[in-house]
């Protein structure tokens, strides 16, 4: 199971218990986030569109990291004209805590559970 997710302007194909690096995020370390579902593959079953509604993509910030240097140059020749300058891109380190369906259906575990507390 996986999905597509957008965040900072870009894509990337996510799964449970990965450790991604994206563009700064407005929330502190351990807060949780929600990710804005593209498509959802699982198995057979592909859901876009319309039906993302029913798809939650959660992850939790690990922590905020700057990218590495950059160097830009700029020059015209004959002109005595030189520029350098740097750039270092803001960056947030998050983990994919769960991405589910709304509506999906529980598991055997958690239905017998589930039904031994209420017949008790």
């Amino acid at each position: 199971m996986y999905a597509i997710v957008k965040t900072g302007g870009k894509q990337y194909r996510v799964q449970e218990g990965e450790n991604l690096l994206v563009e700064r995020l407005p929330a502190q370390d351990g807060e949780s986030v929600s990710l804005t579902p593209l498509l959802y593959v699982n198995g057979d079953q592909v859901l876009d569109g319309e039906d993302l509604a029913k798809v939650q993509v959660a992850a939790t910030v690990i922590g905020h990291e700057r990218g590495p240097k950059l160097r830009v140059v700029k020059f015209k020749p004959k002109r005595g004209y030189k520029r350098r300058n740097g750039h270092r891109q803001e960056l947030t380190r998050i983990q994919i805590d769960n991405i589910k369906l709304a509506g999906a259906s529980r598991s055997k575990a958690k239905a017998a559970a589930q039904e031994a507390e209420d017949g008790a």
